[in-house]
Protein backbone atom coordinates (compact mmCIF):
# COMPACT_ATOMS: atom_id res chain seq x y z
CA UNK A 1 0.00 0.00 0.00
CA UNK A 2 2.68 2.72 1.31
CA UNK A 3 4.55 2.11 -2.12
CA UNK A 4 1.30 2.67 -4.29
CA UNK A 5 0.72 5.32 -2.07
CA UNK A 6 3.96 7.06 -2.83
CA UNK A 7 3.69 6.30 -6.75
CA UNK A 8 0.98 8.34 -6.67
CA UNK A 9 1.98 11.32 -4.90
CA UNK A 10 4.86 11.57 -7.16
CA UNK A 11 2.82 11.43 -10.07
CA UNK A 12 0.59 14.33 -8.45
CA UNK A 13 3.86 15.91 -7.95
CA UNK A 14 4.51 15.96 -11.47
CA UNK A 15 1.42 17.01 -12.44
CA UNK A 16 0.33 19.70 -9.65
CA UNK A 17 4.01 20.50 -8.32
CA UNK A 18 4.48 22.52 -5.30
CA UNK A 19 6.85 25.37 -5.14
CA UNK A 20 8.53 27.94 -2.44
CA UNK A 21 6.67 31.23 -2.00
CA UNK A 22 10.22 32.65 -1.65
CA UNK A 23 12.08 31.09 -4.87
CA UNK A 24 9.71 29.21 -6.35
CA UNK A 25 12.05 26.35 -5.96
CA UNK A 26 10.42 22.74 -6.31
CA UNK A 27 9.28 21.22 -2.61
CA UNK A 28 8.15 17.90 -2.05
CA UNK A 29 5.43 18.03 0.55
CA UNK A 30 2.57 20.37 0.46
CA UNK A 31 2.63 21.56 3.42
CA UNK A 32 5.95 23.32 2.99
CA UNK A 33 5.62 27.10 2.56
CA UNK A 34 9.65 27.78 2.22
CA UNK A 35 12.47 25.83 1.17
CA UNK A 36 15.58 25.70 3.65
CA UNK A 37 17.55 28.00 1.78
CA UNK A 38 14.64 30.69 2.11
CA UNK A 39 13.96 29.97 5.66
CA UNK A 40 17.66 30.59 6.51
CA UNK A 41 17.34 33.78 4.44
CA UNK A 42 15.04 35.37 6.61
CA UNK A 43 17.20 37.65 9.25
CA UNK A 44 16.01 37.21 12.71
CA UNK A 45 16.06 39.90 15.24
CA UNK A 46 16.16 37.85 18.27
CA UNK A 47 14.22 41.28 20.13
CA UNK A 48 12.06 39.68 22.17
CA UNK A 49 14.81 38.50 24.49
CA UNK A 50 16.03 41.98 25.67
CA UNK A 51 13.99 44.71 27.41
CA UNK A 52 14.87 48.41 25.92
CA UNK A 53 15.43 46.77 22.50
CA UNK A 54 15.20 48.98 19.14
CA UNK A 55 11.43 48.35 18.92
CA UNK A 56 10.79 49.34 22.96
CA UNK A 57 12.77 52.62 22.42
CA UNK A 58 10.86 53.68 19.49
CA UNK A 59 7.51 53.94 22.22
CA UNK A 60 10.11 55.16 24.95
CA UNK A 61 8.16 58.95 26.35
CA UNK A 62 5.37 58.45 24.16
CA UNK A 63 3.57 55.45 25.95
CA UNK A 64 3.86 52.83 28.26
CA UNK A 65 4.11 49.05 27.22
CA UNK A 66 5.21 46.11 29.19
CA UNK A 67 7.34 44.72 26.12
CA UNK A 68 7.77 44.67 22.22
CA UNK A 69 9.44 43.07 19.67
CA UNK A 70 9.62 42.31 15.66
CA UNK A 71 10.57 38.77 14.44
CA UNK A 72 12.61 40.22 10.80
CA UNK A 73 14.78 42.85 10.04
CA UNK A 74 12.96 44.67 6.96
CA UNK A 75 15.36 44.74 4.16
CA UNK A 76 13.84 46.56 0.51
CA UNK A 77 14.48 43.91 -2.16
CA UNK A 78 14.90 40.74 -0.04
CA UNK A 79 12.88 38.01 1.07
CA UNK A 80 11.27 39.50 3.80
CA UNK A 81 10.06 42.12 1.75
CA UNK A 82 8.68 40.00 -1.01
CA UNK A 83 7.17 37.45 1.59
CA UNK A 84 5.07 40.52 2.77
CA UNK A 85 4.39 41.87 -0.21
CA UNK A 86 2.55 38.70 -1.10
CA UNK A 87 0.70 39.25 2.04
CA UNK A 88 -0.37 42.61 1.61
CA UNK A 89 -1.27 42.46 -2.35
CA UNK A 90 -1.28 39.24 -3.60
CA UNK A 91 -3.95 37.81 -1.13
CA UNK A 92 -1.56 34.87 0.26
CA UNK A 93 -2.82 35.08 3.61
CA UNK A 94 -0.94 31.19 3.85
CA UNK A 95 2.25 32.88 4.27
CA UNK A 96 1.09 35.37 6.44
CA UNK A 97 -0.50 32.77 9.32
CA UNK A 98 2.69 30.77 8.65
CA UNK A 99 5.17 34.15 10.03
CA UNK A 100 2.66 34.64 12.20
CA UNK A 101 3.31 31.35 13.93
CA UNK A 102 7.08 31.78 14.31
CA UNK A 103 7.02 34.86 15.46
CA UNK A 104 4.02 33.43 18.40
CA UNK A 105 6.89 30.55 19.30
CA UNK A 106 9.67 33.06 19.41
CA UNK A 107 7.56 35.54 21.98
CA UNK A 108 6.89 31.81 24.14
CA UNK A 109 10.41 31.09 24.02
CA UNK A 110 11.46 34.41 25.00
CA UNK A 111 9.31 34.28 28.38
CA UNK A 112 8.52 38.35 28.22
CA UNK A 113 5.58 37.91 26.62
CA UNK A 114 4.14 34.49 28.34
CA UNK A 115 1.56 36.48 30.44
CA UNK A 116 -0.32 37.62 27.53
CA UNK A 117 -3.97 37.11 27.76
CA UNK A 118 -5.35 38.10 23.85
CA UNK A 119 -4.30 39.24 20.75
CA UNK A 120 -5.59 42.14 18.17
CA UNK A 121 -4.37 43.17 14.96
CA UNK A 122 -4.26 46.66 14.12
CA UNK A 123 -7.71 47.33 12.38
CA UNK A 124 -8.08 48.03 9.15
CA UNK A 125 -10.50 50.72 8.29
CA UNK A 126 -13.83 48.79 6.45
CA UNK A 127 -13.78 50.29 3.14
CA UNK A 128 -10.10 49.46 2.59
CA UNK A 129 -10.33 46.18 4.33
CA UNK A 130 -13.74 45.32 2.11
CA UNK A 131 -11.68 46.38 -0.76
CA UNK A 132 -8.61 43.63 0.46
CA UNK A 133 -11.19 41.24 1.06
CA UNK A 134 -9.23 40.67 4.46
CA UNK A 135 -6.50 42.40 6.94
CA UNK A 136 -2.96 41.44 6.77
CA UNK A 137 -2.83 42.05 10.23
CA UNK A 138 -5.29 39.74 11.86
CA UNK A 139 -3.96 37.06 9.56
CA UNK A 140 -0.37 37.33 11.45
CA UNK A 141 -2.41 37.89 14.78
CA UNK A 142 -3.83 34.26 13.93
CA UNK A 143 -1.01 33.26 13.36
CA UNK A 144 0.12 34.68 16.40
CA UNK A 145 -2.70 33.61 18.72
CA UNK A 146 -2.58 29.88 17.43
CA UNK A 147 1.18 29.32 18.07
CA UNK A 148 0.26 30.99 21.59
CA UNK A 149 -2.53 29.35 22.34
CA UNK A 150 -4.53 32.22 23.16
CA UNK A 151 -7.65 34.17 21.30
CA UNK A 152 -7.37 36.68 18.98
CA UNK A 153 -10.33 39.97 19.75
CA UNK A 154 -10.90 41.82 16.42
CA UNK A 155 -13.90 43.30 17.90
CA UNK A 156 -12.85 45.97 20.06
CA UNK A 157 -10.81 48.27 18.61
CA UNK A 158 -11.90 49.87 14.58
CA UNK A 159 -10.50 52.60 12.57
CA UNK A 160 -13.07 55.25 12.72
CA UNK A 161 -11.52 57.06 9.11
CA UNK A 162 -9.36 56.23 6.03
CA UNK A 163 -6.13 57.60 6.62
CA UNK A 164 -3.67 58.08 3.64
CA UNK A 165 -0.66 55.93 3.13
CA UNK A 166 2.46 56.58 5.60
CA UNK A 167 4.73 56.14 3.23
CA UNK A 168 6.93 59.02 2.47
CA UNK A 169 5.40 61.08 5.69
CA UNK A 170 7.75 62.08 7.95
CA UNK A 171 7.11 61.41 11.79
CA UNK A 172 5.22 64.50 12.96
CA UNK A 173 3.22 64.05 9.49
CA UNK A 174 2.78 60.62 10.08
CA UNK A 175 1.29 61.31 13.61
CA UNK A 176 -1.04 63.87 12.40
CA UNK A 177 -2.25 61.47 9.68
CA UNK A 178 -3.36 58.83 12.42
CA UNK A 179 -3.85 60.87 15.88
CA UNK A 180 -7.42 59.86 16.92
CA UNK A 181 -7.56 57.51 14.27
CA UNK A 182 -9.16 54.54 16.58
CA UNK A 183 -12.00 54.27 18.83
CA UNK A 184 -12.34 51.46 21.37
CA UNK A 185 -16.09 49.73 21.32
CA UNK A 186 -16.04 47.64 24.52
CA UNK A 187 -13.50 48.11 26.95
CA UNK A 188 -15.26 45.70 29.49
CA UNK A 189 -13.59 42.77 26.94
CA UNK A 190 -9.81 44.10 27.65
CA UNK A 191 -10.19 45.83 31.10
CA UNK A 192 -7.47 44.40 32.99
CA UNK A 193 -6.15 42.25 30.35
CA UNK A 194 -2.33 41.67 29.05
CA UNK A 195 -3.11 42.65 25.11
CA UNK A 196 -0.44 41.92 22.43
CA UNK A 197 -1.31 44.33 19.18
CA UNK A 198 0.30 42.99 16.00
CA UNK A 199 1.10 44.45 12.62
CA UNK A 200 2.94 44.06 9.66
CA UNK A 201 5.90 46.29 9.43
CA UNK A 202 6.72 49.34 12.13
CA UNK A 203 9.04 51.97 10.89
CA UNK A 204 7.81 55.47 13.38
CA UNK A 205 5.02 53.76 15.16
CA UNK A 206 2.86 56.31 14.92
CA UNK A 207 0.14 54.24 13.81
CA UNK A 208 0.95 51.68 16.76
CA UNK A 209 0.82 54.66 19.05
CA UNK A 210 -2.59 55.76 18.06
CA UNK A 211 -3.94 52.44 18.11
CA UNK A 212 -2.58 51.49 21.58
CA UNK A 213 -3.31 54.82 23.20
CA UNK A 214 -7.03 54.01 22.28
CA UNK A 215 -6.56 50.89 23.80
CA UNK A 216 -5.10 51.84 27.00
CA UNK A 217 -7.55 54.20 27.85
CA UNK A 218 -9.22 50.62 29.47
CA UNK A 219 -8.72 50.55 32.65
CA UNK A 220 -6.19 48.13 34.37
CA UNK A 221 -5.38 47.24 30.66
CA UNK A 222 -1.30 46.48 29.87
CA UNK A 223 -0.26 46.73 26.58
CA UNK A 224 2.46 44.77 24.69
CA UNK A 225 3.51 45.22 21.16
CA UNK A 226 4.57 42.61 18.06
CA UNK A 227 5.34 43.02 14.56
CA UNK A 228 6.53 40.74 11.55
CA UNK A 229 9.38 43.42 10.63
CA UNK A 230 11.02 46.73 11.67
CA UNK A 231 12.06 49.19 8.57
CA UNK A 232 14.18 51.73 8.84
CA UNK A 233 12.58 55.15 8.89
Amino acid sequence: MSILYNCMRDVLHLLYPHHCVGCESDLLSEKQLLCAFCINELSHTEYAKFENNPVERIFLGRIHIKAAHSEFYFYKGKLIQRLIHQLKYSGNREIGFFLGELMGNTLLSSGRFSDIDAVIPLPMHKKKEFKRGYNQAKIVAEGVARAMQIPVIDDVVIRNRITETQTRKHRAERWENVEESFVVLHKEKIIGKHILLVDDVITTGATLEACAIAILSSPGTTLSIATLARADK
